[in-house]
């Protein structure tokens, strides 16, 4: 195993999965109180007259930089301006976060957030920034369901296999995740306190890295989002066992939830969202925001969403929380 552990006050296994289905409801809560700022600027008609960074706490090959790599094309034209990628991973998405969160809020810089962005709070005691106050929300990407996959090797095909494999071999099988507190973490958790065994998480910096040694076979399984997952199950790298959606994914018709596996109530989506730091004039924030709904309202990039797995959104701000309610 070589995953690398990230820093902060350990929270046990138990104390996880007794938060989750809560932490699910708060995610999209949290990320809602983040308004955007109403302060003029009188350099917001011209803006952006630059580059802008848009900062990822995940490392590459992950579902955030699938979804940019789509839209950076159409947001580049609404905006006139290239969108540039700046990795920041580690330490479960803060380190990113804490980018983002002290970077001037003129505009150039943004950044790119998943579940973990309001998961982290409660399982950090230390957190580097305010997940509410410090930030402002300038749209919603996608919401995707996470799948189970294991390594060809492993002698399960499906969850059940899977619970006695575990239960027969406690603390010998190894599940990667892209951080510790992340929706992937929760969900393995939430799959042993409810099926009472032990799977083993090893941390990664970014869901790319993770899923890299799961192919490789030095881990044995991982919950990730959808969209991550296509392409190793299709090429038959890996192998999914169940979705955590409340309904089955249209590229995965003819693999069952983890409800139709036996958990009842086991149910896992990741929103992905566009943020910015605090104090963004609202004319800029509301440019960057067409820009992101552009992209994403473009036929074929809807079309390429869906065919991963994605739902788009592509909420405006001010709808945004009407989407979020829906997803709760």
């Amino acid at each position: 195993m070589t995953g690398d552990e990230v820093t902060g006050d350990e929270v046990t296994g138990d104390e996880v999965t007794k938060t989750d289905r809560r932490l699910r409801c708060e995610y999209v809560g949290a990320l809602l109180a983040i308004t955007l700022a109403a302060a003029p600027a009188a350099h917001a008609q011209t803006f952006p007259v630059k580059p802008i960074r848009l900062v990822n706490p995940a490392a590459p090959g992950g579902n955030s930089d699938v979804f940019f790599r789509l839209l950076q094309p159409k947001m580049n034209e609404v905006l006139g301006q290239s969108v540039v990628m700046d990795y920041r991973p580690g330490a479960g998405g803060t380190v990113g976060g804490e980018a983002i969160a002290r970077a001037a809020p003129d505009g150039y810089v943004t950044g790119l957030v998943a579940a973990s962005f309001v998961i982290n709070p409660a399982m950090i005691k230390k957190m580097p920034y305010d997940t509410v106050k410090d930030f402002t929300a300038l749209g919603l990407i996608v919401d995707v369901p996470t799948g189970l996959v294991v390594h060809p090797s492993l002698p399960a095909r499906n969850v059940k296999q899977l619970i006695a494999l575990a239960k027969a071999s406690p603390d010998q099988i190894f599940y990667s995740t892209s951080g510790r507190g992340t929706v992937g973490h929760l969900a393995a958790e939430l799959l042993n306190s409810t099926a009472k065994i032990r799977l083993v998480h090893v941390p990664y910096k970014g869901a790319g890295p993770a899923v890299i040694d799961l192919i490789a076979g030095h881990i044995q399984l991982q919950f990730a989002s959808v969209p991550l997952l296509v392409g190793h199950v299709q090429s038959g790298r890996l192998r999914m066992i169940a979705q955590t959606g409340a309904k089955r994914a249209s590229f995965a018709k003819d693999v069952p939830t983890m409800e139709e596996s036996g958990l009842p109530g086991f149910i896992v989506r990741s929103p992905f969202g566009f943020v910015g730091p605090a104090g963004i004039p609202r004319p800029i924030a509301e440019k960057l925001n067409l820009a992101l709904v552009t992209a994403i309202r473009d036929p074929e990039n809807s079309k390429a969403l869906l065919a991963a797995g994605a739902e788009p959104v592509a909420a405006t701000s001010p709808r945004a929380r009407a989407s979020w309610r829906h997803r709760t």
